[in-house]
């Protein structure tokens, strides 16, 4: 399965998302490779400073990485141009949109997802979210079904656990956090979400 988690606005979560579903997906085989495309590196550099539980590599090593891998999670350039964006698409089984639930990061993804229709399988995930304005996560849901756009049901909350990780080079499970394997159990949920996405 190919993954494309895309992110049109910065600061949404994207290279944490990607990281988590590539361990995800490690759980179920060791074929599983990370793409890191984006330009600032930040899964390789996540990746540099610990260690994580499947194969990672910039684009320009893709091909030659990807062959036999089971499993591929592309962590895209931040806001990806129209062109970008249909080859991304093009060349995925599923488009993973990850967005905080604020007004600026749902306009900045409502600009692009029209561009979707008819490409590919895509889906909405709400991250960053503060669990102390879960109706501002509610509203923003309700608001992008109306448009009937495909949102996950599971969201993924702001917690400290993901830095820590980052910091350690480790997934959010490893990270000492108190909230580490809580912060997990939600991107195992978005996982089989994914991986029953279509059927």
């Amino acid at each position: 399965m190919i993954i494309t988690v895309c992110g049109f606005k910065g600061g949404v979560g994207k290279t944490t998302s990607a990281i988590h579903l590539a361990c995800f997906f490690a759980q179920r085989s060791p074929d599983t490779l990370l793409v890191d495309g984006d330009p600032n590196r930040s899964s390789m550099g996540w990746a540099e400073r610990g260690s994580l539980p499947f194969s990672i590599c910039d684009m320009a090593n893709a091909a030659m990485a990807s062959r036999k891998m089971e499993h591929v999670i592309i962590d895209t350039e931040a806001r990806p141009e129209s062109k970008q964006l249909k080859t991304l698409a093009e060349g995925c089984d599923l488009l993973v949109l990850p967005t905080t639930p604020d007004v600026l990061a749902i306009d900045a993804l409502l600009g692009t997802v029209d561009q979707l229709q008819g490409m590919t399988d895509y889906g909405v995930v709400l991250t960053m979210v503060d669990s102390r304005q879960k109706g501002v996560a509610q509203e923003a849901r309700e608001a992008l079904e109306e448009m009937e756009i495909n949102v996950f049901t599971q969201t993924i909350r702001h917690l400290t656990a993901y830095k820590k990780a980052a910091l350690k080079g480790v997934p959010v499970y490893q990270s000492g956090d108190r909230f580490g394997k809580i912060a997990w159990g939600e991107y195992e949920t978005l996982g089989k979400e994914i991986l029953s996405y279509g059927e």
